[in-house]
């Protein structure tokens, strides 16, 4: 089980900021996160990028209990 940490968009979508999920890698973590909060989710995950521990990562990355992955969408802004 590792820690899923979602912001923004991603946030919203999940209903939540912080989860454990199974999973022994990324990919199988963020299938569960999929499974668990549905297709508004998805749709958001797959423009986002992927941190493990502050790190960039892929779905292949091995995670463990004490592992946290981040799930950062992109973030737009300007001057108003």
């Amino acid at each position: 089980m590792a820690t899923l940490r979602l912001f923004a968009s991603a946030r919203e979508a999940a209903g939540t900021g912080r989860d454990t999920l199974p999973g022994r890698t990324v990919g199988e973590v963020l299938d569960a996160a999929r499974s668990r909060y549905g297709e508004a989710f998805s749709d958001v995950l797959a423009t986002c990028k992927i941190w493990v521990n502050g790190e960039p990562a892929d779905l292949s990355t091995s995670v463990g209990p004490n592992d946290e992955i981040g799930i950062l969408p992109p973030v737009s802004g300007g001057m108003a």
